[in-house]
């Protein structure tokens, strides 16, 4: 009778799992099922610190979009394979924004009751309703979700403090040709439950600040930039509790020709697309002089995406949105929507977007996946016909893992079976 394989310290196996293609995380969320230690340890905050450590970078899981359109889900995978997540619905919440973990949502302002967010973490799918004052209400506002916790690194901070920033335009005194319109910002606190005092800044305009196109970016840790439809961009500095606006560079008011970003210093950066090429700027400020947009680098899409996808580059090609965290663009084409990280200039499309399906822009999900503790989710990567009577598939889909595994320990092939059985 051969004898049993010897017992594998639980600290392996937690090296084995924190191996894995952080990309792929249907590949972690199956490791977790296949026995209850497995599904403890990679539940912890630790293991989600030890991702960050080892990976540095979280990858970008997928996109939140706007679109009212029951045959596409709301969450849209750029993973390797199969993945989602069940977002709240397009009919009823309004995408705003996605940082540290949270998704933010404003519901449909055609609804007759008060207009609420929704604060929602996608791996935990944890959600918070937030009601919003009848005198922040606007016809195109804007908000930002961040981390509230001193001094987090945002490795594990998911389930704690957050603050919600809220942005409205609206119109002041007379109509008149130039009116003047009073672009205001509020903040919620979670420790709180409260709003504080709002922040307002008046500005003569033909028309109001409108947010409709473009989420934010949060530079440092006090910064706040948002873009307006017609590409004006909104600096909220928390600390010092001011508003300013001013101008992106070769100033255009054309939609998808911008979008703002973070620099390669982590300061405030904004894309231009201009044809074939995206344009990266920088704004320089200091103290003694004005602060003035910097050109950091040229992209030249022809190096990057396929001919087609270039067809009528001056009208097709827009700018979507960038991933904060990933420094990652994302383009709509006539052959789809590419993501480009910018660091390595690689492209790579993860949707196949036709006429019928336009998005206006997308906010990106950055986060590492770890499943919540067995028995709270089920397997987001199979379909409900899929988990009735699914044991045996299940089996074999740990099999496979556990032969990929096996690959990354030095002479030994691990089974089902046998980690089932040295495993408690």
């Amino acid at each position: 009778m051969a004898a049993s394989p010897p017992a594998i310290l639980d600290e392996l196996f937690e090296e084995i799992l924190l191996r894995l293609p952080p990309d792929d995380p249907a590949c972690l969320l199956r490791a977790s099922l296949v026995c209850k230690a497995w599904g403890c340890a990679v539940s912890r905050p630790h293991f989600r610190r030890r991702l960050h450590e080892l990976h540095r970078a979280p990858p970008v899981l997928g996109l939140l979009h706007d679109l009212e359109d029951e045959r596409i889900p709301r969450f849209i995978p750029t993973t390797a394979s199969s993945f989602s997540l069940t977002a709240p619905h397009n009919r009823y919440w309004r995408t705003l924004d996605c940082r540290h973990g949270r998704a933010l949502f404003l519901s449909n302002p055609q609804s007759p009751e008060t207009q609420e967010l929704l604060v929602w973490e996608p791996i935990t799918g944890a959600q918070q309703r937030i009601p919003v004052p009848a005198a922040l209400e606007s016809n195109f506002p804007m908000a930002a979700v961040f981390c509230a916790a001193d001094g987090c690194d945002h490795r594990a901070c998911l389930g704690g403090p957050f603050r919600v920033l809220f942005i409205l335009s609206v119109v002041v005194g007379q109509v008149t040709d130039d009116d003047c319109y009073l672009t205001s910002a509020c903040a919620y606190s979670s420790e709180t439950g409260t709003w504080g005092e709002p922040t307002s800044l008046r500005r003569r305009s033909p028309m109001p600040m409108c947010f409709t196109f473009y989420s934010s970016v949060l530079v440092g840790k006090s910064l706040l930039y948002f873009m307006s439809d017609d590409a004006f961009i909104l600096e909220c500095d928390l600390a010092r509790h001011r508003l300013a606006v001013f101008n992106p560079p070769n100033h255009e008011p054309v939609c998808g020709q911008y979008t703002i970003m973070l620099a390669e210093d982590g300061g405030l950066g904004v894309c231009q697309r201009m044809d074939q090429q995206l344009k990266l700027w920088s704004r320089e400020v200091s103290d003694s002089v004005e602060a003035r947009w910097v050109l950091s680098r040229v992209v030249y899409l022809e190096n990057l995406l396929p001919v087609g996808a270039l067809v009528d580059a001056e009208t097709r090609v827009q700018v979507l949105g960038f991933a904060e965290g990933a420094n990652t663009i994302f383009l709509t084409t006539v052959d789809g929507i590419f993501m480009i990280k910018l660091q390595s200039e690689r492209a790579r499309r993860v949707c196949d977007e036709s006429d019928d399906h336009l998005f206006c822009y997308l906010i990106p999900v950055v986060s590492f996946y770890t499943p919540v503790p067995r028995g709270e989710h089920r397997d987001p990567s199979l379909k409900h016909s899929e988990d009735a009577g699914g044991e045996e598939k299940t089996v074999y889909q740990a099999q496979q893992l556990i032969n990929k595994m096996s690959q990354m320990l030095p002479g030994g092939t691990l089974s089902t079976l046998s980690i089932a059985s040295t495993t408690p």
